[in-house]
């Protein structure tokens, strides 16, 4: 929508990690670094920690797009909550290693059998592990194991673990002493400063086409990251929004005015979302009801009254959109009409 109000190319905020949109910070650019000496080690594991939103897996994306791919055979997990054979199993999958549904000392000497082979080929296999804080201890200690394979003496099998701050309170527990004792390299990614939120958020507009339309007056950049906490992910929803809102407003200039809008829009999502949230956690069962006390029934009420207040607020948002909609299909209309009839 508001793409080609502004004569931009593409979305510049979108949420997909796409690296062209990827944006050398100085921290990003840090964790670059770390992550490329882990790899001259060749070995081991490599730790990249960060928060949600603070872009790890637009790193591992940016990374991987600039690796040697005649060198390594990437890999790239997506973790939950699983168990060490089906860690194995995942992990196998994604290098194109077929098995069957077999038991796990087979499984674990075919897939070694194939790493072997790999190296023979003059390649070694570097698994990325992302949201790595999903796996349990036993499954770290099996990729572990991994990696401590090697092939006349060169090691052939490394692993990057990319997640959350909770991935390092497990690797640096006592019970985990082996396995921290391969770490290569760790790396902590940290938000972003307000200078580089401002240039961040120029940068994605320039690579999506932007030519000085919309104007930001400097307040708006200062509020964005007050707002956003330097996390870009938080960066790349807000300002998506504020496009949005001034695409809706036909505005050519974005000040402090129009941010602080956008953020009571959000804030009031925010709090309606949480209240749904609370008053589906605190509803009892049906069967339950005859035993509540008037009291607490009251309070339900009112906390009912408020989110009912909430969404009629969103509803009216919602009317005021489906208006503007509306208005700019007959716009629309009356142009292809005035054009049909210039024709005739």
């Amino acid at each position: 929508m508001y793409d080609g109000f502004y004569n931009l190319t593409q979305k510049p905020f979108q949420l997909s990690a796409d690296p062209d949109f990827f944006f050398q910070s100085s921290v990003h650019k840090r964790a670059l670094a770390y992550m490329h000496y882990g790899l001259t080690q060749g070995e081991g594991f490599v730790l990249v920690i960060g928060s949600p939103g603070t872009g790890k897996t637009m790193l591992v994306k940016s990374l991987i797009k600039n690796l040697n791919k005649e060198k390594l055979l990437i890999g790239v997990m997506m973790t939950s909550q699983v168990g060490p054979e089906d860690t194995l199993r995942m992990a196998a999958s994604t290098f194109g290693f077929s098995f069957s549904l077999t038991d796990k000392a087979s499984l674990l000497s075919g897939f070694e059998k194939f790493i072997a082979e790999k190296a023979r080929e003059g390649r070694r296999l570097l698994l990325i592990v992302d949201e790595a804080q999903n796996l349990p201890k036993q499954s770290l200690e099996e990729l572990r194991m991994l990696t401590n394979l090697d092939v006349n003496g060169n090691p052939v099998f490394q692993v990057f673990l990319v997640g959350q701050t909770e991935l390092k309170r497990t690797i640096y527990s006592a019970d985990m002493e082996q396995l921290k004792q391969r770490i290569v390299s760790t790396f902590q990614l940290d938000p972003l400063d307000l200078e580089e939120t401002k240039e961040y958020i120029l940068f994605r507009l320039q690579t999506a086409g932007w030519s000085g339309t919309p104007e930001f007056t400097p307040s708006v950049f200062e509020v964005i990251h007050e707002f956003s906490g330097g996390i870009p992910r938080r960066i790349n929803s807000l300002c998506d929004r504020l496009l949005l809102f001034g695409y809706l407003e036909e505005l050519k200039l974005l000040d402090e005015q129009a941010v602080t809008k956008v953020i009571v829009e959000v804030k009031e999502e925010m709090l309606l979302e949480a209240a749904d949230e609370e008053h589906e956690n605190s509803m009892p069962p049906l069967h339950r009801f005859s035993g509540v006390d008037s009291e607490s029934l009251e309070h339900r009420i009112a906390r009912l009254e408020d989110v009912v207040t909430n969404l009629r607020n969103s509803l009216n948002k919602e009317k005021a959109l489906l208006r503007k909609a509306i208005l700019l299909q007959l716009d629309m209309d009356a142009v292809y009409s005035d054009t049909t009839n210039s024709l005739d």
